[in-house]
C-alpha cells in the first residue's frame, strides 16, 4: 500500500483522467445534433455514427492496448494514450476546413483509441491502490470528476461553437430557408467553429501528458499486484471465469443504455417542438444526477450498503424508468430519462470490483475486457441511431428494457457465478 501523501496524489492525478475522459466523451451528445445540421447528414443512422466511430475503438483496439501496456508500462502507456488524443483532437482542423464528414469520424476514432489505452490504465490503477470492498467509493469518486466534465462539456460546446448567429444558420437550413449555394457556404462557415476549441484542448493534452509523466505517481503491474487475490483454481484461461465474462456483458449493456439516454436526448427534446438552444441543457441535467448518485455512492458504501446491494437498487430503478419512460407524455418522459442519471451512476461502480475479483494473473486480460465493453455505447446507440429511422423517438427507447433486465440478473446471481 502506498503511502497516504502518495495515495491522495495519485487519486488526484487519475482524476485529472477522468475528467479528460469525461470532457472528451460526453461532448458527443451534442456533436451528434450539430453534425447533422453542419455536415447536412440525412438520416438517424448517419448521425449517430459520431458514438459509433467514438466507442467502436474500444472494441478494436483494447487488445492492442493491453499488449502496449505490457511493453511499456502503465505510465509510459498513459503517455502514449494521451498524445494520441491530442493528435485525435488535432485532426478537427482539417476536417473542419474540408467539412468532410468521414475525417471527423477518423477524428472521433483517434480519441476513442486513446481513450482505449487510457481506461486500461486507469480502471485497474483505482482499483488495486486501496481495499476491495472500497472500490466501487473510488470508482464513484473518478465518477464525479467524469461527469462534472460531462455536465459542462456540451454546454463549453455550445457557447465556444454555436454562437446565436450560428444558431439562427442552422434554424433556417433546417427549416429550408437555404439552399444551393448560399446554403453551402453557410455550412462551411458554421463547421469551422468546432477549429480553435479542439486545437487548444490538443495542447492541453499534449501539456497534461508531460505533465503526467514527469509525475512522481508510482507506476503498477496489475497482474503483480493482484497475485495474492489469486483465485484460479486450476483454470487455464479467462474464459473460465464465469463472474467475469457476465460481467462484461452487462458492463456492454449498462454503457450502451446511458450512452442512449445521454446522446439523444437533445434530439428527442427536440421532437417535442424544443429548439436545440433549449435543448442542450438535457444532457448536462442527465449527467448532473448521475453526479448526484455518485456522491450519494461516496457517502453510503460501504459503510452503509454494499456495493453489490447498491447494484441491485440501481439497476431496477433502471428498469421502472426505462417503463416509465416509454409510456409517458413526451415532457414526462424527457425527465424520466433525466432522472435514470441517478440509478445509472453507481452500476458501473457496482459491476467493475464484482468483474475483476480474484483474476490474479489474469487481471490485466479481464481489465481489457471489461474496458471493451465500453463499445456498447456505439453499438447500442448505433442501433438506436437505425430504429428511429423505422419508429418513433421514443418507442425506440424499448431498448433499454433489455438492458437493465440483464443487469439485474447480474446484480442478483450473475457474478456469484464461479464454474460455467
Amino acid at each position: 500500500m502506498e503511502t497516504k501523501r502518495q495515495y491522495y496524489f495519485s487519486l488526484a492525478m487519475l482524476g485529472c483522467l477522468f475528467f479528460i475522459f469525461g470532457l472528451v466523451s460526453w461532448v458527443n451528445s451534442i456533436l451528434v445534433p450539430y453534425f447533422k445540421v453542419a455536415c447536412d447528414l440525412q438520416s438517424g443512422l448517419q448521425s449517430y455514427l459520431v458514438t459509433f466511430a467514438f466507442y467502436i475503438a474500444y472494441l478494436v483496439m483494447t487488445i492492442p492496448s493491453a499488449f502496449l501496456l505490457r511493453r511499456v508500462g502503465y505510465k509510459k502507456g498513459a503517455f502514449t494514450g494521451l498524445c494520441i488524443m491530442s493528435f485525435g483532437a488535432l485532426l478537427f482542423w482539417p476536417a473542419a476546413l474540408t467539412r468532410e464528414y468521414w475525417m471527423f469520424l477518423v477524428a472521433l476514432f483517434t480519441i476513442g483509441t486513446a481513450l482505449a489505452i487510457l481506461q486500461s490504465v486507469a480502471n485497474p490503477f483505482v482499483t488495486i491502490i486501496g481495499p476491495h470492498e472500497s472500490a466501487a467509493k473510488r470508482i464513484s469518486v473518478m465518477g464525479i470528476c467524469n461527469k462534472f466534465a460531462g455536465i459542462i462539456a456540451p454546454l463549453l460546446f455550445a457557447a465556444l461553437v454555436i454562437r446565436p448567429e450560428d444558431q439562427t444558420v442552422m434554424t433556417m437550413i433546417e427549416d429550408g430557408a437555404l439552399s444551393g449555394a448560399a446554403k453551402e457556404a453557410a455550412l462551411d462557415e458554421l463547421i469551422k467553429g468546432v477549429i480553435v476549441p479542439y486545437v487548444s484542448l490538443a495542447v492541453i493534452l499534449l501539456v497534461f501528458a508531460v505533465i503526467f509523466y514527469k509525475s512522481p505517481i508510482k507506476d503498477i503491474n496489475p497482474d503483480r499486484d493482484n497475485a495474492s487475490s489469486d483465485d484460479s483454481r486450476g483454470r487455464k484461461s479467462i474464459l473460465q471465469y464465469p463472474y467475469l465474462i457476465l460481467g462484461v456483458a452487462a458492463l456492454f449493456a449498462h454503457l450502451g443504455s446511458q450512452q442512449i439516454s445521454v446522446s439523444t436526448i437533445i434530439s428527442y427534446a427536440q421532437s417535442s417542438g424544443m429548439s436545440l438552444e433549449a435543448a442542450k441543457v438535457y444532457p448536462s441535467c442527465t449527467l448532473a444526477c448521475i453526479l448526484l448518485g455518485y456522491l450519494v455512492g461516496v457517502i453510503m458504501i460501504p459503510r452503509y450498503i454494499s456495493q453489490q446491494k447498491a447494484l441491485v437498487i440501481c439497476t431496477i430503478t433502471g428498469l421502472v424508468l426505462s417503463v416509465l419512460v416509454l409510456v409517458l407524455p413526451i415532457k414526462a418522459s424527457l425527465w424520466c430519462l433525466v432522472l435514470s442519471g441517478i440509478p445509472n451512476s453507481l452500476i458501473y461502480a457496482g459491476i467493475w470490483p464484482l468483474a475483476i475479483r480474484g483474476l490474479g494473473k489474469w487481471t490485466s486480460l479481464g481489465t481489457s475486457l471489461l474496458v471493451m465493453a465500453l463499445c456498447g455505447n456505439a453499438v447500442l446507440s448505433l442501433l438506436y441511431g437505425m430504429m428511429t429511422d423505422y419508429m418513433s423517438l421514443q418507442a425506440s427507447y424499448w431498448l433499454l428494457i433489455p438492458c437493465f433486465v440483464y443487469m439485474i440478473y447480474y446484480a442478483l446471481r450473475g457474478y456469484k457465478i464461479e464454474k460455467w
